[in-house]
């Protein structure tokens, strides 16, 4: 990664919908790796450019993916009579 409490951004090359990112990158604080990702918004009333970002702890997101049905649970074709 790079420095602590120091991160970095990139443009999102696999953006296809308004709802993803449009830079995502990740940072370390704390001696913790937290994914990044940003959206390039425009004030309602002021009309000014911001970035609004989103923090998601690294370990907490390789978690979600440990706790996935295996993909045996998963499957569906047991029940086929063939």
């Amino acid at each position: 990664m790079g420095y602590p409490n120091s991160g970095a951004l990139f443009k999102n090359d696999n953006k296809t919908t308004d709802k993803h990112p449009d830079l995502n990158g990740s940072c370390e604080v704390d001696g913790k790796k937290f994914y990044i990702s940003a959206w390039l918004k425009e004030g309602k009333n002021s009309g000014k450019k911001f970035y609004s970002l989103s923090f998601k702890e690294a370990e907490q997101k390789e978690e979600d993916r440990s706790q996935a049905v295996p993909e045996k649970e998963n499957d569906k074709t047991d029940d086929l009579p063939w």
